[in-house]
């Protein structure tokens, strides 16, 4: 059986395969296209990193200031939400990645006592307080340094550690997109079981080999087996099992968000059973709080707290503050947690509170990225016009001539700020409806009646409820002149 065959064969999924669609799909084929959205990623990253270094100090006047912290996270989630996890696929970091492993060829397996997502969380932990305590918002030089390390990081790791160690377990940018995949509406999956079953080289893991054994197409450098992949969790989008696939078995559909992520107890290629995956559980948690963290960041309240707290605790130091703030809500978090999974254990005949945390934790994931969609997107609504006056800067400043134009620092905002208040309030509840579903999903799944998941339901509830009033206080306009 050949390609060609197979593909001609798969044709009448029509709309619902992506990479059957006359022009998407070729370019989804192409071998290169990856390469390609990295390299155009690449150069922007690169101009990022010159105006951040060289560029003016004042962080709206600065595509270093704005780009990443206004437009590409709100690029990110809208992709999410509306396509898949396009950002890893066009991911710059990759690029000296890949560098590094045809120089250094390496062979090491990453170490066995840095397991699973532990290294990404604590680095998410650590990033989103020097996020806030060193207003790297405000400072294009200090997001230029961070860019840097981040290149300098994906180089050194994936220079030493074969496979795609910093993908898998040190990416904070790609965890959170790993999380945020839980809500896309498409997925990288095999056509038909049954030619999977047939095939006896495994290509789309293993990779493919000329006749002289040397490697003409990688496969799945994270471990995910296609035939036993579910849902979206730990894939890049990158690809390469669908090219490397002898057969065009592998492709990208349409689906119904979460369906396939709903079962914990599902095993799961080069995940396991998400029950006894305690970095994963963990790693919900800390992006569920990091999410209600980061909004209540940048609102009027948060001032007042942290004097009360400066004044309560005699701390006069903001990065200390901040630091008591983060680990008191992360622990906030997981007491409620805690609290829910035994009032469960109560009220059901559940094994233990671990058991039932190990397997409710999860439904808070969609809430959480609800939160972190409708923040961002509120960021990105009212500053996405500052693209253009951002660029007729950087070519003044870059060539002293007002090529484009002077700059337009009135543009910003797309839509009016009631018509983004609306918006980003539908996309919070849509998050708290899917925690809702999930809950009531895994109800259906271990027989437990209403009465069990109240107080999972109340979890959910009163976060929703403290996110529509984060939404509701003035919030700062980050990225842009307005204030």
């Amino acid at each position: 059986m050949n390609r060609t065959t197979v593909l001609g064969s798969t044709s009448r999924q029509g709309w619902g395969e992506l990479t059957q669609w006359p022009l998407l799909g070729r370019v989804l084929r192409w071998r290169h296209a990856r390469t390609t959205a990295q390299t155009v990623l690449l150069l922007l990253a690169g101009l990022v990193l010159y105006d951040g270094f060289f560029g003016p100090s004042l962080a709206p006047k600065n595509l270093a200031g704005t780009l990443p912290w206004v437009h590409w996270r709100g690029f990110v989630v809208l992709a999410l939400l509306l396509a898949g996890n396009l950002f890893c696929f066009a991911c710059p970091f990759m690029l000296p990645r890949r560098l590094a492993q045809q120089l250094f060829r390496p062979t090491r397996s990453w170490p066995r006592w840095l397991p699973g997502k532990w290294v990404a969380i604590t680095l998410l932990v650590g990033f989103f307080w020097a996020y806030e305590a060193f207003d790297l918002w405000a400072s294009p030089l200090l997001t230029a340094w961070v860019a840097l390390a981040y290149f300098v990081a994906a180089f050194v790791i994936d220079g030493f550690f074969r496979g795609a160690a910093f993908c898998k377990h040190v990416c904070p940018i790609g965890q959170f997109n790993f999380v945020g995949s839980l809500l896309s509406p498409t997925e990288v999956r095999i056509r038909d079981a049954s030619m999977c079953q047939r095939c006896q080289t495994k290509d789309c893991i293993r990779g493919r080999f000329d006749a002289n054994q040397r490697l003409v197409q990688r496969g799945c450098e994270l471990g995910l087996y296609q035939p036993a992949k579910i849902g979206n969790l730990d894939c890049t989008f990158c690809l390469d099992c669908l090219h490397a696939c002898p057969y065009g078995n592998v492709g990208i559909r349409w689906r119904l968000p979460l369906k396939a992520e709903m079962d914990p107890e599902t095993l799961r290629s080069g995940i396991g059973h998400l029950h006894t995956r305690p970095d994963w559980a963990t790693l919900v948690l800390v992006l569920v709080a990091l999410g209600f963290l980061n909004a209540f960041g940048m609102v009027s309240p948060v001032y007042r707290f942290l004097e009360w707290l400066s004044q309560t605790l005699h701390i006069s130091s903001e990065p200390a503050l901040l630091a008591i703030v983060f680990v008191g809500a992360l622990a906030a978090l997981a007491l409620a947690i805690g609290l829910a999974s035994q009032l469960t254990r109560v009220l059901a005949p559940v094994p233990g509170p671990r058991w039932v945390a190990t397997r409710f934790v999860y439904t808070l994931a969609p809430l959480g990225f609800g939160m972190w969609s409708a923040h961002y997107l509120f960021h990105f609504f009212t500053g996405a016009l500052t693209l253009l006056p951002l660029a007729q800067q950087f070519v003044l400043d870059l060539t002293g001539q007002a090529i484009l134009g002077q700059p337009a620092w009135h543009l910003a905002s797309l839509l009016p700020i009631a018509t983004t208040t609306d918006l980003v309030l539908i996309v919070l509840a849509l998050g708290y409806f899917g925690s809702l579903v999930w809950t009531m999903q895994l109800a259906t799944r271990y027989r437990l009646g209403l009465l069990a998941i109240l107080p999972w339901i109340g979890l959910q509830t009163g976060l929703f409820v403290f996110g529509i009033w984060l939404l509701g206080q003035p919030m700062e306009m980050r990225g842009t002149l307005l204030g």
